[in-house]
């Protein structure tokens, strides 16, 4: 792990349940909990019957959890890119638009996700529990890879 930062293992979902229940989920969501570059990347495959004018509108509210602050915790999102997937590779996994999410730290990323990982909803973005909810039906799949560095 670079900057001297704690190495936590965080191979799956049990992973982070066991360092928020070491933690507490005040801590776990703090902005200065574990700070670094984390960059946050998701993938989606939609359902075949979604149309374009959806897929954009997925975008541009994905988008907007930048773009328009947390009441509680401010401008926590560092930057959102996003775009389709456009690999000669042929290795895209049917995936079709991505995002990169960055943070500051560990806690705003945690805050950022909630449910499944904590689900205290004063301790995690309304918006992005919205979108979710948004954007779930729409999508066949989902790819979430997160990158701390």
């Amino acid at each position: 792990m670079g900057k001297g930062r704690r190495a936590v293992q965080t191979d799956s979902m049990s992973d982070l349940a066991s360092e928020l229940a070491r933690v507490g989920v005040a801590r776990f969501t703090a902005p200065e909990y574990a700070p670094g570059n984390v960059v946050h990347v998701v993938l989606f495959r939609f359902r075949p019957e979604v149309d374009q004018r959806a897929k954009d509108e997925v975008e541009h509210r994905f988008r907007r959890l930048q773009s328009e602050p947390d009441a509680e915790r401010g401008a926590y999102i560092l930057s959102i890119e996003a775009g389709t997937q456009a690999s000669g590779e042929g290795a895209g996994g049917g995936f079709e638009l991505g995002f990169v999410v960055r943070f500051a730290s560990e806690g705003d990323r945690n805050y950022y996700v909630g449910a499944p990982v904590q689900t205290d909803p004063a301790l995690f973005d309304p918006a992005h529990a919205a979108f979710k909810e948004f954007v779930g039906p729409l999508i066949a799949n989902v790819l979430v890879y997160d990158i701390v560095d």
